[in-house]
């Protein structure tokens, strides 16, 4: 399995998020009480019970579950506003990523273990998730705003919106590429290299499917349209992290058509490159859609 290559890789993917994400919520457990007790409740509970329940379906590994509920808790911190209404958080758009890619991971397993593409039994493991939410806590965290705010790339009251974008486009983008490669096996069909157009075998770095692509962008769709209605930030918000989102799907094959292929990057990394490249993508968009926040 491509998870098995490099393991270095799926070290630092896990290194670069999780201890940041974990002070992030140690700090946020000390400051929130005083004046939002509600959204520390709502941030831990929701997150620790989503954790618990994706440990439990053996979607996850043990430490994988424990991981991913740290992460929910920091972008839920993140995002968390007084008056607290727990679903207009990033929760809503974290738990819209879990149940596609666990739909799509179950979906014709059977047909996945023949073809030797199916996932492990005991679930991901915490690099896999690291490498898929990691980049969503990263930029939607205070410093990452604040960075935003100091080089003029998010200004004023703009800033929330610009940092729901960036996080929103990474989240969609998860989702895209697990539910694109786990349904795209599934369906058939004949992919094709993305570099070269080559008819290859399911399953290959770097192969796309006119169904797993479209399976893929739809679920890119799902998950902007939960996040900017969990965040109220209107319907250019949805645009522009659903456009990032297709941005990173293609991103992440190209990746594993050339780099991954090469043997210079494991699965994790290319997961963490390509979120982050839709979330780049997606600062590049609000250069000219300039009012996300706006429907």
């Amino acid at each position: 399995m491509a998870e098995d290559k490099l393991p270095w890789q799926s070290k630092l993917v896990l290194l670069v998020v999780l201890p940041f994400a974990s002070v992030d919520v140690a700090l946020d457990c000390l400051s929130w009480p005083a004046h939002g007790a509600s959204v520390a409740a709502w941030a831990v509970g929701a997150s620790a019970l989503l954790g618990l329940l994706t440990w439990l379906l053996r979607a996850a590994q043990p430490f994988a579950a424990l991981t991913g509920a740290v992460i929910t808790a920091s972008l839920a911190f993140s995002t968390g506003i007084v008056p607290h209404q727990p679903w207009h958080s990033a929760l809503t758009p974290v738990l819209a990523v879990s149940l596609l890619a666990f739909a799509a991971t179950r979906a014709g397993r059977h047909k996945k273990e023949r073809l030797g593409t199916a996932e492990g039994r005991r679930g991901r493991s915490a690099a896999q998730i690291a490498a898929n939410l990691g980049v969503a806590a990263w930029v939607a965290s205070s410093p990452v705003e604040m960075a935003l705010m100091k080089t003029g790339l998010a200004a004023g009251v703009m800033a929330p919106y610009t940092v729901a974008a960036l996080a929103l486009a990474a989240l969609a983008e998860a989702a895209a590429d697990t539910v694109s490669s786990e349904i795209g096996q599934v369906l058939g069909g004949h992919p094709r290299m993305i570099t070269t157009l080559n008819v290859v075998d399911p399953g290959r770095d770097g192969a796309i499917s006119l169904a797993g692509t479209f399976a893929g962008i739809l679920a890119a769709a799902i998950v902007a349209a939960s996040g900017a209605w969990a965040l109220g930030c209107g319907s250019k918000l949805f645009v522009v992290s659903t456009a990032a989102a297709v941005f990173g799907l293609f991103f992440d094959s190209l990746l594993g058509a050339t780099l991954e292929q090469r043997g210079w990057l494991n699965n994790d990394a290319v997961n963490f490159l390509s979120t982050a490249g839709a979330a780049g993508f997606a600062l590049f968009l609000l250069a000219f859609i300039p009012h996300p926040g706006v429907g």
